[in-house]
């Protein structure tokens, strides 16, 4: 199998990562901050390592201000429900996942208002837009770094001095950047950044987290033991374990850390540079092949790793399945739990089938995946 699903889950995970998780599980693995003997103090020593990595790459300077979630969902609606209340009005943009979009319109029926910024056509927002949508009572802006729909990348930077100079706090969902793309949440005016760990940072499943500047208060969603003020019923909210509810993933924590170390030691650039020249020669094929429509922006430079597209006279779905059980190539075809990005590109009626690159694809597997599309067109 070549696998291009990367946007999905990256895969395979690194060898080492999975070793780490084996040792957490067969020689410690206590409930960390909930005893005092050695497994469970040795576990919450490694769980703390896995947060001081996280912060050292997103240049992070509290790694306390990192709360471990299942996944970037759950990170993305800590921040949301946490923080928004009656009378707020946030902005937000028509490239939004469902994990954005859905808790903005369950909070209308609280009485929290929300703007959907429309994209154009590749999937690029216009700063004046976002501009043009604050009202009086704004108080966030909500963006993905880069599109899960065209991995098309938004300019974070600009959006996050737009956020400062107006008074407004800035969240970031990074499901398709971090670990691909450079993240600093100083440098980007970041308030807050959702990011799952099992994508670009090459973790397990199951793993995620939320960063929260300092400052910065949110209610919890989740109540129950923290292993802190155990004799209150009033749910804490210091930071992180008033946010991080019962027993934590710890092996699924410990892995994710042991990823990042990794990513630390290779540095981000030089994995998205790599990643850069994957999409852009799958990128640029397939535009060039006739009855292959290809979404978002033409230069790569301005993408994650993704390329997305439709062969005219054939289902998204179709293609896929001829991918999978044809060539062995993963891909996944559909509406990617972002129907509105998908109206804003102009398939609302199809879908569209997405490959996605990783830093263990090579050349030779997108050289062959170009080819199986080629094919595919040939036979039309």
């Amino acid at each position: 199998m070549i696998y291009l699903d990367n946007g999905a889950t990256s895969f395979p995970k690194p060898k080492a990562m999975l070793e780490c998780m084996y040792k957490c599980m067969a020689e410690y693995c206590g409930n960390p901050g909930r005893s005092g003997h050695y497994m469970s103090m040795k576990t919450g020593e490694e769980v703390y390592k896995a947060r001081k990595n996280l912060a050292k790459l997103f240049n992070i300077a509290n790694p306390g201000r990192i709360i471990f979630t299942i996944n970037t969902t759950g990170a993305l609606n800590q921040g949301i429900q946490g923080l928004l209340k009656q009378g707020d009005h946030v902005i937000t943009t028509s490239m939004e996942h469902n994990s954005v979009l859905r808790p903005l319109k369950m909070l209308e029926s609280k009485g929290v208002e929300h703007t959907i910024v429309k994209c154009d056509r590749t999937g690029s927002i216009n700063l004046r837009d976002i501009k043009a949508a604050i009202k009086e009572n704004t108080c966030m802006i909500i963006c993905t770094h880069a599109s899960n729909v065209t991995g098309t990348i938004m300019p974070i930077r600009e959006i996050g001095e737009l956020a400062h100079r107006n008074n407004l706090l800035f969240m970031v969902d990074g499901a398709q950047s971090g670990g691909c793309i450079p993240i600093n949440v100083v440098e980007m005016n970041i308030d807050l950044l959702a990011l799952p760990g099992h994508k670009g940072l090459l973790g397990p499943m199951g793993t995620g987290f939320l960063y929260v500047r300092d400052g910065l208060e949110l209610e919890p969603l989740l109540l129950g033991g923290t292993g802190t003020s155990s004799k209150d019923r009033i749910q804490p909210k210091e930071m992180p374990e008033g946010y991080e509810a019962g027993t934590v993933n710890a092996p699924g924590i410990v892995g994710l850390g042991c990823s990042v170390e990794m990513l630390l030691e290779n540095g981000i650039k030089s994995i998205h540079e790599y990643e850069e020249g994957l999409t852009r020669m799958l990128d640029e094929s397939l535009r060039n092949m006739q009855n292959v429509t290809v979404y978002g922006v033409e230069d790569c430079a301005k993408k994650a790793g993704i390329v997305t597209f439709n062969i005219r006279g054939k289902s998204c779905e179709q293609v896929a399945d001829e991918l999978s059980e044809i060539y062995g190539i993963a891909g996944r075809a559909g509406f990617h739990c972002a129907g509105l990005a998908h109206k804003t590109i102009g398939t609302w009626e199809t879908g569209a089938l997405r490959l996605s690159v990783g830093p263990f694809n090579t050349k030779a597997q997108i050289k062959t995946a170009i080819e199986a599309v080629n094919r595919i067109t040939r036979t039309l």
